[in-house]
């Protein structure tokens, strides 16, 4: 079950949260607004870096360069 961080857009509050399901209501702990946003989170951005180390044709483990 994966935790997703929110940035309540009435009062500006950011939470994380454990969301059970992935169209789950989501209100602010703070306001109880449901005017939330969720948040790309470091772990999704760090993520991100290494696919651009991938795709500049590096060689991998067991690769002999780029992909063909």
């Amino acid at each position: 079950m994966p935790i997703f961080e929110f940035k309540c857009s009435a009062c500006g509050h950011e939470f994380e949260i454990l969301v059970m399901k992935s169209d789950e209501k989501v209100n602010c702990p703070k306001c109880q607004s449901d005017k939330v946003e969720k948040k790309l989170s470091s772990f999704a951005t760090q993520g991100l870096g290494s696919l651009d180390s991938l795709s500049s044709g590096s060689s991998g483990c067991g690769s002999s360069g780029g992909f063909s």
